[in-house]
């Protein structure tokens, strides 16, 4: 089975080629992946690769944006990348659960002199997409969305972000070839027995992704899949 991953994951001499000759990372960047890359205990995957939010701050300063939704904070990656791409009334709405690793984004985004542009909420990302949709009014008034939180709820997510997105605006999803396991065609199954439910919510997003005439998708082999959308 081809596999894929992120680039900080193993050394891949073509990947190192193309971050080296991409635009440099800010100074905090580079801190936050090589601090997020020493922790020990945690599952550092959850990281979004340097050549994913490197492409999607591309995608933010290339449309002008101005708000922009951030789902799974994690240590910080995506929302720094975000914030430091956004003019200077931009802002990100930064969403996790976990406020042990939040409190280490946040002192990132300090150091990097972005914390005022990024509005983090710790609570389920649902319930504060829903409430953007139904008190805010909010609806229709994002331009961008990155998506990489828990795997099974991405389709949730999907349908909350598109109707908070504008026309034209995008939608990235990371981790959609999830290292490779989404070709297997009959169901995945964990080591212990059980089936594996991420692998197989991608599947079945990937396909609803591609049928969906809401949108335009390509799906990409960078990092560990990236699906990009644009709301029609």
């Amino acid at each position: 089975m081809e596999q894929v991953k992120k680039s900080y994951y193993e050394a891949n001499p073509v990947k190192q080629y193309c971050l080296d000759h991409s635009t440099p990372q800010h100074p905090v960047q580079r801190k936050l992946i090589q601090e997020t890359l020493e922790m020990k205990g945690i599952d550092v995957n959850m990281m979004g690769a340097p050549e994913i939010v490197s492409l999607n701050a591309l995608f933010i300063k290339n449309m002008g944006a101005k708000k922009v939704i951030d789902v799974g904070v994690f240590t910080g990656a995506s929302s720094l990348a975000a914030a430091l791409a956004l003019p200077k009334d931009g802002k990100v709405l930064a969403l996790d659960v976990n406020d042990d690793f939040s409190r280490r984004a946040e002192k990132y985004w300090e150091e990097a002199g972005v914390r005022d542009k990024i509005e983090l909420v710790l609570a389920p990302a649902t319930e504060t997409l829903q409430k953007k949709l139904d008190t805010a009014g909010e609806a229709g008034s994002y331009d961008f969305a990155f998506i990489d939180a828990d795997k099974p709820s991405y389709d949730s997510y999907y349908e909350l972000c598109l109707k908070l997105l504008r026309p034209g605006g995008m939608i990235a999803f990371d981790n959609t070839l999830y290292k490779g396991r989404v070709l297997k065609e009959d169901v995945v199954y964990l080591e212990n027995g059980e089936v594996d439910i991420n692998t197989e919510s991608f599947k079945v997003l990937n396909k609803k992704i591609r049928e969906d005439t809401r949108v335009t998708a390509v799906m990409m082999n960078i990092g560990d899949g990236l699906t990009l959308v644009v709301k029609n």
